[in-house]
């Protein structure tokens, strides 16, 4: 034997092998561990980072529409008809935020569900979270709250008030972010890409806006839809009286935040919210999150709650108010229920 050389009989050879071998397989069963692991904590999302995420999308979507809008590159196009057979536009601000928006949230939660009001089959945008929270919620929502991935339905409106937006009605455009829990709006986000307002409400956690001191029910002013103002008038009327002052605008989101108390000069104050026609939920459900977090209501006009899961439409219309008596609303909309489409 070598003076420095170990020489091993074939059983000592065999140990050292047993040896060797378990040390591998932990190695190996560490690596796969924290692998599992690593996957474990993907399966599950936490909500204050979702809603600082959402605000987040909702902000660079936002930079898409007024940067098109301003630079005055539309390229407008019609996609399709209404039910009620107005024309649904497109532009490339709608696909640009679209891409900015669901590649944002898709990259940084893949297993979660992300329905978007457009569709497009460019390459996808390799768009990564910043990981920031805004000082604002870290105040507000004091802890984290981690929910499994496939409970969570996220909805976004890349562009809301797209008919608008090709008037350069600015006022009226909205970027949108939802997230609903087993179909129940939790998170809402509400961004105007012209003045950099941001909305939020975290159900239960706290939200950015607050509800107005009082609200008009006995000659309230009734927010509704442009496109079909005059049809509703007549149904209010019946509903509220002959009083109730009628506010047509542009946009689901706008509509909303006009129920709520904002320092903006351009954002119109009413009282109650309604829609008769059918509705998409990505128009809806923000909003419906943010009435919820400051202890309002958005049901369909026969007091449903609207479930966030399934089919994007709401076939139901839509009545919206805050510190009101919600069900005496719904009680005066069933005399003309069976009107809508």
């Amino acid at each position: 034997m070598a003076p420095m050389g170990i020489r091993l009989s074939p059983l000592g050879i065999g140990v050292f092998c047993l040896l060797a071998a378990g040390v591998i397989y932990h190695l190996y069963a560490g690596v796969l561990s924290s692998r599992f692991a690593s996957f474990r904590q993907k399966s599950t999302v936490d909500l204050r980072d979702l809603l600082a995420l959402s605000i987040e999308a909702a902000e660079l979507g936002g930079q898409e529409v007024k940067r098109i809008r301003e630079d005055d590159t539309l390229e407008e196009k019609t996609k399709g008809k209404t039910k009620e057979g107005a024309s649904e536009l497109l532009t490339k601000g709608d696909l640009n935020s679209h891409r900015k928006m669901f590649y944002l949230i898709k990259n940084t939660y893949p297993l979660i569900q992300v329905n978007s009001e457009e569709h497009d089959n460019a390459e996808g945008e390799a768009t990564i979270w910043t990981r920031n929270i805004p000082k604002e919620i870290l105040e507000k929502v004091l802890d984290g709250k981690e929910v499994s991935a496939d409970r969570i339905t996220v909805w976004i409106d890349p562009l809301d008030a797209t008919q608008e937006y090709t008037e350069n009605l600015r006022k009226y455009v909205t970027t949108m972010v939802c997230v609903a829990v087993d179909g129940d709006p939790v998170i809402g986000v509400i961004h105007k890409p012209f003045t950099g307002y941001t909305a939020w409400g975290f159900v239960g956690e706290g939200a950015s806006v607050a509800p107005r001191a009082s609200y008009n029910t006995n000659s309230p002013k009734v927010i509704v839809s442009r496109s079909h103002s005059g049809t509703v008038k007549k149904f209010a009327q019946t509903a509220f009286g002959n009083n109730t002052e009628i506010i047509p605008a542009g946009g689901a989101g706008y509509k909303v935040l006009a129920l709520l108390d904002l320092n903006d000069e351009e954002q119109e104050k009413a009282d109650i919210y309604i829609h008769v026609t059918f509705i998409k939920k990505w128009d809806i459900c923000a909003g419906d999150a943010i009435l919820k977090s400051v202890g309002g209501q958005m049901t369909t006009l026969k007091g449903e709650e609207i479930n966030y899961t399934g089919p994007e439409g709401n076939t139901g219309g839509l009545l919206a108010s805050i510190k009101t008596d919600h069900k005496d609303l719904v009680f005066k909309c069933i005399c003309w229920i069976s009107n809508i489409s």
